[in-house]
């Protein structure tokens, strides 16, 4: 898996610990699409870089289920990466508008070029 991937993963894994911090493992892998396994080595990654808290609590009594809480630097990291993801998205859009563009200038060349061969 290449590194922006991963800081994908990242962010999004991030983000929902931002919006709900009571999830489970399970619940961020269906959410995000990602195995498990991954999901609970990401959740280690982040945790032992100081990006997030985990605490344990009982929902119920046969079950502990954690809570994970970004710390400080944990909501810098997913600023920054949040930055990152939207320069990207916004060099892919401005390469993709240039595309259409040209696309657009060829085909109405070709549209001239088909006029004028009809034509003779």
């Amino acid at each position: 898996m290449n590194d922006l991937n991963k800081s994908q993963d990242y962010l999004n894994i991030l983000r929902s610990l931002h919006n709900k911090e009571i999830l489970s493992q399970r619940e961020i892998s269906k959410d995000l699409g990602i195995s498990l396994g991954k999901v609970n080595y990401y959740l280690k990654y982040l945790r032992t870089k100081g990006l997030l808290k985990v605490k344990n609590f009982k929902k119920n009594p046969n079950k502990i289920n954690y809570i994970y809480i970004l710390t400080p630097k944990g909501i810098i990291e997913k600023t920054n990466l949040t930055i990152n993801f939207m320069k990207r998205k916004t060099k892919e859009y401005d390469l993709l508008k240039k595309e259409l563009e040209d696309l657009k200038k060829i085909t109405l060349l070709e549209i001239k070029i088909g006029k004028i061969l009809i034509s003779s």
